[in-house]
């Protein structure tokens, strides 16, 4: 067994802000930072438009930010919640410029600010259009200074430990204690037992539970899966926020995220035959927020028979777009089109969960001693529709009000020793190594093929309830390979994806009313 006080799963934004600080608060912490891929790939690497918060008090103000994320969520945001990420925002900001973050400067030295959908005024501090690997970046830089942190790439998170993995245990879903994880080392092909004091989940979201996404391959929703076969309480997951303007692509798999920036910055919508399109769906037109308008392109789409609708960025003063979003132009330029002379085509794409694992506001699950921070959590901040650039902002303030609670628990010093030791090492015996990978790709193609025709953009109660049944077949062919075969991280990443899929199905069904992401035609 490995102990160590503090065990992140994650090393994106919430993850990494959340280290640094309990590194810097109790410098005689142990703090192990876990990724299954390198340190660098987390969806805030991702991250194009920037942070969304107050910094010009003349123009803006916390009353706006605040009236702006709870129209976005619908009537489903948690009012203390926002009114605590949009305040004690700018403090996070100033951390981590201190920290080494740079962002973008106007002539006269002052943030040269965004504007994304669903914003009444220009607010979102950015960094060109890379934001979030600026921020990355930084954060890693601060990491590699504290010798109280290790950073573990490629190991895998397969279980948390609970009660229900110790012998003899009294079980109690409703008064669970979290001692740590299961991880598999990736390179040394062999699963040990972490034990911790305090686990954070920052794992980010579930992206690729649908066909196309934005997100990064590793958005395979593990940390909702870890937390959901716990028996953590997960909420919301009904509420997927579909990104309008991905860049079209034949080929399944992480789409090219094209930023609400771009239409903030004055890039309109047209169908595939060149027709202007959004002022039929919201006097905002492609301001509007992102659920609107990626039921109009879907509709557009679907009254057409089109497989895209088109980005017109032609009209726009070159040289400015060039200074503000230099590589979603050269990517576009390798794809074969110029912003400048082409209509690009986009869909909407797979791109944020806006509910899962519940905390309260200190990031604390309702599993003692585990918090969440990030994607992979329901602070109540998004409600039913999140606001563009709100994402990083929540991570940042959410990882230091866990911080800060960590750091009390671990002061306190009162954590359960004796069931520590009663852990069991994970036992594999008689388990093969499964040659079945066709079976595994298969098994998640199909379904993130339901999922994307039968629970995306617009449902249905008989899309729900067939989706339902499909998903039950998958979940029970990898229930069998789960018991049969040696675990790879294929295959937990399955389980995970299954897992999610249950949760937006069920919880979905569940649903009563039309707000926000969530749209079911049969619903009034």
């Amino acid at each position: 067994m490995l102990y160590t006080d503090v065990l992140v799963i994650g090393s994106g934004i919430s993850g990494l802000s959340y280290a640094l600080k309990i590194a810097q608060k109790s410098p005689e912490a142990r703090i192990t930072i876990l990724t299954k891929a390198d340190d660098e790939e987390s969806n805030t690497k991702y991250a194009q438009g920037g942070v969304a918060v107050v910094t010009n008090f003349i123009q803006d103000s916390f009353d706006k930010h605040i009236e702006d994320t709870l129209r976005a969520g619908d009537g489903l945001c948690n009012r203390e919640v926002v009114e605590i990420v949009v305040k004690e925002g700018p403090e996070r900001i100033k951390e981590i410029v201190e920290w080494g973050t740079i962002f973008d400067k106007d002539d006269k030295q002052t943030y040269d600010l965004g504007r994304e959908g669903g914003h009444t005024v220009n607010r979102v501090v950015h960094f060109k259009d890379i934001t979030g690997a600026e921020i990355e970046r930084a954060l890693l830089e601060a990491i590699n200074k504290y010798k109280n942190i290790q950073l573990l790439n490629y190991h895998y998170v397969i279980d948390l430990i609970t009660e229900h993995h110790i012998p003899n245990e009294p079980f109690n879903k409703y008064n669970q204690n979290c001692f740590g994880a299961y991880v598999l080392d990736l390179k040394k092909q062999r699963i040990i037992k972490m034990s911790s004091k305090i686990t954070l989940m920052a794992t980010g979201g579930c992206g690729h539970v649908y066909k196309n996404t934005t997100n990064p391959l590793i958005a395979t929703g593990d940390g909702i899966g870890l937390a959901h076969r716990a028996k953590a309480k997960i909420s919301h997951m009904q509420y997927i926020q579909f990104h309008p303007t991905a860049f079209y692509s034949r080929r399944s798999g992480q789409l090219s995220l094209i930023s609400e920036a771009v239409r903030g910055f004055g890039a309109k919508l047209r169908t595939a035959s060149g027709e202007k399109f959004m002022h039929k769906y919201d006097e905002r037109e492609e301001l509007a927020s992102r659920d609107i308008v990626a039921r109009a392109i879907d509709s557009e789409m679907k009254l057409r028979g089109d497989d895209y609708v088109c980005l017109d960025c032609r009209h726009l003063d070159h040289e400015k777009f060039l200074e503000h979003f230099p590589n979603i132009y050269q990517k576009c330029k390798e794809e074969g089109f110029d912003m400048f002379k082409d209509l690009i085509p986009v869909v909407p794409a797979c791109h944020y969960l806006c509910g899962g694992i519940d905390v309260d506001i200190y990031g604390q699950s309702t599993i003692e001693n585990m918090f969440a921070v990030g994607e992979c959590s329901n602070t109540g901040l998004h409600g039913a529709n999140r606001l563009a650039s709100n994402s990083l902002l929540e991570a940042l303030v959410f990882a230091h009000r866990s911080a800060m609670k960590t750091t009390e628990k671990l002061n306190s010093d009162n954590f359960q020793y004796n069931k520590i030791d009663k852990i069991p090492e994970w036992d594999q015996k008689g388990m093969e190594v499964s040659k079945e990978m066709a079976i595994l790709n298969y098994l998640r193609k199909d379904l993130q093929i339901l999922m994307s025709d039968l629970v995306g953009i617009v449902r249905s109660n008989r899309r729900l309830e067939m989706a339902k049944q499909k998903e039950e077949e998958i979940y029970k062919a990898v229930k069998e390979l789960y018991h049969l075969s040696i675990l790879s991280p294929q295959l937990s990443e399955l389980r995970n994806l299954v897992s999610v899929a249950w949760l937006i199905i069920n919880q979905s069904l569940e649903q009563k009313r039309n707000n926000g992401a969530f749209y079911n035609k049969d619903l009034n």
